[in-house]
């Protein structure tokens, strides 16, 4: 069981588009979100800014050094009976991660791909701020 002192009260998410396509990973086993597709990213830690917090989440995650854009969506969710925030954050990055270290598979998917997905709650929530980006082509 998930515990409400391990929840964060704010998270980042990157939303990285590429070619009408949105990464998007699937977390390993072992945690409240096991085996749940996530847009990468995660606890922003005190004194970091969002940007500062996605660049370290996907260097401890994949190994890659991100270029961080701007801020898409903010949107709130409940977790254990508490409400956290979520910051939606448009990054991009070369090539492939060197490493998945907290993913079992990551994938590029589009719109429709995405929505069938069994993504983590708090990141369906982001789908109003993505799915546009998909339909637009990566705009």
């Amino acid at each position: 069981m998930c515990s409400s002192s391990e929840a964060p009260r704010r998270s980042v998410a990157g939303v990285v588009v590429r070619n009408g396509l949105v990464f998007v990973g699937r977390r390993k086993g072992g945690g409240c979100l096991d085996g749940k597709w996530e847009f990468p990213g995660g606890k922003r830690e005190e004194g970091e800014s969002d940007e500062q917090a996605l660049s370290r989440e996907y260097d401890e995650e994949f190994g890659l050094s991100i270029r961080v854009g701007r801020l898409l969506g903010e949107s709130s969710f409940q977790y254990a009976g508490r409400e956290y925030s979520l910051a939606a954050l448009s990054a991009s990055f070369d090539g492939d991660p060197p490493a998945l270290r907290e993913h079992s598979e990551v994938r590029w998917t589009d719109s429709a791909g995405l929505l069938t997905l069994d993504l983590a709650d708090s990141d369906r929530t982001l789908l109003g701020f993505v799915l546009p980006l998909l339909d637009a082509g990566g705009r």
